[in-house]
C-alpha cells in the first residue's frame, strides 16, 4: 500500500509515463506475447533444468559486451601502444585488472555453456524436425564464439599473441589458390605488424560481435516461431507428417507460459554462472600479457587458447605429412558434419535411452577432445623455448669458421633461432633442421625467409624488424655455410640451369 499522497502521485506519474511509451512503442503487445508464449509443460518442470544452458550462454555474452565497452575506453589498438595500455589497465585503472579478468573468463564460460547447450540439444534430439534451421544457426553461433576467443588472444599483443597469429596466418596460407590473398587480408600485409592488430581489433570489437548478435536474434526468433522441444520420452518418435499437429495440440491443452518457472530456472542458473565467473576472475586475475610482442623473447609460448588446444595436441601427435590435412581439411569436415546433423537424422526417436549411438558418440568425442587438450597443454612439441640457452652450437660446425660466420652463429643462438630449428638433430622441432640449409636455400632466399617469414605456408614469423642489416649479413653468412664438406653453396635455379647448358 502507498502511505502518502506523494507516493501515490509518483505512482500515477510512472504509470502515465509507461502508458505514453507503450502507446508509441507497443512494447506490451510486442514483448509480452514473446515472454508469455506457451512451452511444453515438461520444459518448465524438473526436466526444465536441461534447458538452462542457452540463457546462461547469452548472459555470458552480455557480460562480454559490457566489459568489452569498458576495456575499449582504455585499450589502444596500435602496435606500439597496445601492450602498454594493457599494463595501464592492470596497474593504473581502478579495478581495470578485474575488468580484464571478467571479460576473459566470461568468454571462457560462454564457450563451455554453448558446448553444453549444443550437447543437450543433440542428446535430446531437439535438432530434429522442425528445428533443423535452429541447430544450423546455433552452429554458426558456436563458430562466432570461437572466433571471438581467437581474436581476443591476438589483442593481448604479447609473444603468445604474436606466435599464435603467425600460426593462424600459416594455416590460412595453406588454402589453395586464395591462400596468399587470405593471409594479406588477415594480417593487413605480408608480415605481422600494426595493421594486423587493427584488423583483429575490428574483428573482435565490431565484425564478430555484430555477427553474433545478428544470428542470436535469428536463433531466438526461430525458437519463438518453432517452439521449444518437449523433453524426450522413450517411444515418442518424431514424424514430420504428424509432429506439428501433435505439438500444437499439446501447447493448447497443457502448455505453460515461458514467463514462469522456466524463466526462474534460467535466472537462477545464469545468476550462479555469473557468481562463478566473478569469483574466478577475482581469484585468478587477468590472462596476460606475458611480455612485449617480441618473437625473439625466449619466454614465448605459441600454444593457442584452451578451446583450440585439442587441435594443437592433434598436430603434435601427427606426422608432418598430415599437417596440411589436419589444418585445412579436418576442421572443415567437422564443421560440415555439425551442419548436416539435423538433415541426416531429422526424425525418429529422441530419447537418449533409445539412441545409444548418439550417446556413445558424445562420450567418445569429449573423451578424445579431453585427451588431445591435455596433450596440447603438456606436450613438449616445439618451439622448445629453452633450446637457445640449453643447446650450444655444435663445435664441429663452427670449427675453422671465419669471424663473420662466428658472429652469425652467436646471433643465431641469441635470437632464439634454436627454439624452432635444430642443428645436427639438437634443438627445437617446429621448423626444419638447418644443418644443411646452405645446400637448400640461396643467400637471397635465406634473407627473404628471415625477413618476411613464411605466412603463406609455414609457421615462421617475420624477423626483419628484429635484426639489423649487419646482424642479417652475419647470420646469413653462417647459415649459407651450413653444408656438408665439399658441397657448393646453393645457387639460383637460373644459374644452375645455365651452368648445365653452358659448361
Amino acid at each position: 500500500m502507498l502511505d502518502s499522497p506523494r507516493e501515490r502521485a509518483v505512482s500515477r506519474w510512472l504509470r502515465t509515463l509507461g502508458a505514453w511509451f507503450d502507446d508509441r512503442l507497443h512494447l506490451r503487445t510486442t514483448l509480452m506475447p514473446m515472454l508469455k508464449h506457451p512451452i511444453p509443460p515438461g520444459a518448465a518442470g524438473p526436466m526444465g533444468w536441461w534447458y538452462i544452458f542457452g540463457s546462461a550462454s547469452m548472459t555470458m555474452l552480455f557480460i562480454q559486451i559490457l566489459t568489452g565497452i569498458g576495456l575499449a575506453l582504455v585499450y589502444v589498438p596500435a602496435a606500439d601502444k597496445a601492450y602498454d595500455s594493457l599494463l595501464y589497465l592492470d596497474y593504473n585503472v581502478t579495478l581495470g585488472w578485474f575488468l580484464r579478468a571478467l571479460h576473459y573468463y566470461a568468454g571462457s564460460g560462454m564457450v563451455v555453456l554453448v558446448l553444453a547447450h549444443m550437447t543437450q540439444v543433440f542428446l535430446h534430439g531437439a535438432y530434429k524436425y522442425p528445428r533443423e534451421l535452429t541447430w544450423v544457426v546455433g552452429v554458426i553461433l558456436l563458430l562466432c564464439t570461437m572466433g571471438m576467443f581467437f581474436s581476443g588472444q591476438v589483442l593481448r599483443w604479447d609473444p603468445d599473441a604474436y606466435w599464435g597469429l603467425a600460426v593462424g596466418g600459416a594455416m590460412a596460407g595453406r588454402v589453395p589458390v586464395i591462400g596468399p590473398w587470405t593471409v594479406r587480408m588477415l594480417l593487413g600485409g605480408p608480415v605481422i605488424g600494426g595493421d594486423s592488430l587493427s584488423r583483429f581489433f575490428a574483428l573482435h570489437v565490431f565484425i564478430i560481435p555484430g555477427a553474433l548478435l545478428f544470428f542470436l536474434a535469428i536463433h531466438l526468433w526461430l525458437i519463438i516461431q518453432r517452439g521449444i522441444s518437449a523433453p524426450p520420452v522413450a517411444g515418442q518418435r518424431v514424424d514430420p507428417k504428424t509432429y506439428d499437429l501433435e505439438y500444437e495440440k499439446e501447447l493448447k491443452t497443457r502448455g505453460v507460459p515461458f514467463l514462469g518457472d522456466a524463466v526462474m530456472k534460467d535466472a537462477l542458473f545464469s545468476s550462479l554462472a555469473v557468481i562463478v565467473v566473478v569469483v574466478i576472475a577475482a581469484v585468478l586475475g587477468p590472462k596476460g600479457p606475458t611480455g612485449p610482442p617480441n618473437p625473439t623473447l625466449p619466454g614465448a609460448n605459441p600454444r593457442p587458447e584452451w578451446p583450440f588446444l585439442w587441435l594443437f595436441g592433434l598436430l603434435s601427435l601427427s606426422p608432418p605429412a598430415s599437417e596440411t590435412f589436419i589444418i585445412l581439411v579436418f576442421p572443415v569436415i567437422l564443421i560440415g558434419i555439425l551442419f548436416l546433423v539435423p538433415f541426416v537424422s531429422n526424425r525418429g526417436e529422441r530419447a537418449p535411452s533409445r539412441r545409444p549411438v548418439a550417446v556413445l558418440a558424445v562420450v567418445v568425442i569429449y573423451t578424445v577432445l579431453g585427451a588431445l587438450t591435455y596433450q596440447g597443454a603438456t606436450s613438449p612439441w616445439s618451439p622448445q623455448m629453452t633450446a637457445w640457452s640449453g643447446d650450444p652450437v655444435p663445435e664441429d660446425i663452427v670449427r675453422g669458421s671465419s669471424p663473420l660466420m662466428l658472429q652469425g652463429a652467436l646471433i643465431f643462438q641469441n635470437k632464439s633461432c634454436r627454439n624452432c630449428h635444430a642443428l645436427e638433430g639438437v634443438g627445437g622441432r617446429r621448423g626444419p633442421d638447418l644443418t644443411q640449409v646452405g645446400v637448400r636455400l640461396t643467400v637471397d632466399q635465406l634473407i627473404d625467409q628471415i625477413s618476411n617469414g613464411t605466412p603463406g605456408g609455414g609457421n615462421m614469423p617475420a624477423y626483419g624488424k628484429q635484426i639489423s642489416p649487419a646482424e642479417m649479413t652475419a647470420l646469413v653468412n653462417f647459415l649459407s655455410n651450413l653444408r656438408p664438406e665439399g658441397r657448393p653453396v646453393a645457387q639460383p635455379a637460373s644459374e644452375r640451369d645455365g651452368a648445365k647448358q653452358y659448361p
